[in-house]
Parts: structure tokens; sequence; C-alpha cells
């Protein structure tokens, strides 16, 4: 699909102002980046693995895992909409306490987007956009919206808790939780090649460190390939 056709579903996604009531200082930096090539971990992406674990080690010497001021934030997001931290871990704090003993090695978008995720403490999601229905959108659920998971070798339909923060399409949730846990029917494969990166930010993340670890991650994917093209946008309240 053309560069222009991600730029409309770009200036399509929306946050929902009951998300912005909930939390006023929540920002999304979303990316969509067509052409990438697949390819196993390599060099690069184990540097960039080894370097985020690095940095996790040091966050992790100074305080607990909870009280670094960006996952901190995460929790009590989480508590405001009924779902226990302590049960439900946002993403960057679930791969933080993997850090000190190693991240995992997946494959070299993966890990790209996973190291910058640890090293800033921000939670960075992956969509493959060929298999959405509509633009995203990030909206407080009602408990009817449908959302795949894959059990026992088949899939099955669960449905969120009324009122938790979903990204979802025209067909369905995407993922549960604001970043806890994405489905499989959006989820990258070997066969992808046009990603929407989600970046999620709350206070005290500052809207520069956002734009940094973005910078990183554009700048990650762009040394794959020439052919890669990149559009980005951030929604934050109005």
């Amino acid at each position: 699909m053309a560069p222009q056709t991600s730029q409309v579903l770009l200036d399509a996604a929306t946050v929902s102002p009951d998300v912005f009531a909930l939390r006023p200082d929540y920002r999304a930096l979303l990316i969509i980046v067509d052409n990438i090539p697949q390819g196993p971990s390599d060099a690069a992406s184990e540097a960039l693995l080894q370097a985020a674990e690095a940095c996790a080690r040091t966050k992790l010497a100074e305080q607990p895992v909870t009280e670094i001021p960006h996952i901190a934030a995460w929790r009590e997001a989480y508590k405001a909409f009924g779902s226990k931290p302590t049960k439900f871990r946002n993403s960057v704090e679930a791969l933080t306490r993997r850090a000190e003993s190693g991240l995992p090695r997946v494959n070299r978008l993966t890990d790209i987007y996973n190291a910058i995720s640890v090293k800033h403490s921000i939670p960075i999601g992956g969509e493959d956009l060929d298999k959405y229905s509509g633009p995203a959108k990030l909206i407080r659920a009602t408990g009817t919206e449908a959302f795949e998971v894959s059990a026992g070798g088949k899939i099955i339909v669960e449905h969120p808790d009324s009122g938790e923060v979903v990204w979802c399409d025209d067909q369905g949730v995407t993922c549960r939780r604001w970043n806890w846990r994405q489905g499989p029917r959006t989820a990258l494969d070997e066969n992808t090649t046009r990603v929407l990166f989600i970046l999620d930010a709350l206070a005290p993340l500052t809207d520069e460190a956002l734009g940094v670890a973005a910078d990183e991650l554009a700048e990650a994917l762009q040394a794959l390939s020439t052919d890669v093209k990149i559009v980005r946008r951030v929604i934050g309240p109005a």
C-alpha cells in the first residue's frame, strides 16, 4: 500500500475523550513504517538489546522496578481503570523485570522495539497494519467488544472489562489494558512489512523524551533498508 494510505490511516487514528478524562497527561506517539524487511536477530539488534539491558540494570540498582517514574505512572493508570498492577503488568514493566536475567531474542524487528522500550521505560506496541480493519482507536471499553485470543490451538473470543482502556480497530480489540496484552489477530509475524508502532506516554515523561525514543526507533528501522518509509503523529489532549 502506498505511503499516502499510511498517512490517511495515521490521521484517522483517535483517542477517546474518556481516556484523556482518566489521564489528562496521556500522549500517544504513533509511527507507521512501510517496507520493513524481515530478518532474524543480528549484531545490530543484539547491540541494542545489550545496551537496553545495561540501562535497565543501572535503573534497578537505584530503585525497585515499581518506582521507576514512568513505570510507576503506568501502575497508577492501571489502578484508575480498575486493573490491579500486581496482576496485570504494563508491557515495559514486564520487559524491564526480565532485563536483569536477559531480554528475549525474538527477531530483528521485535528486538529493536523491545530494546527501545526498555532503554527509555516507555511501553511500545507493534501491530501488523495490513491485518487492521480501519484506523487505530483508543477507547474505554463497554465490555461488549471482541478480543481474540489463542488457547489450545484455537481462537476464542473474550471481552474486556467495562471501563477498561483498550486499543481497537473496526473489527475489535487489538490490545487490552492500554498496553498489557496484544491479540494474535494483528500480531507481527514473518510476513509483516507494514507496522503501526504505538508509544504510550504519561507524566513525568516529557514530550522531548518521548520524541527522543521515537527518533531512536525510527533510526534503527531506517537502517534496515533504504526502502523503509516512516510517518508519525502525536495525539494528545486538545
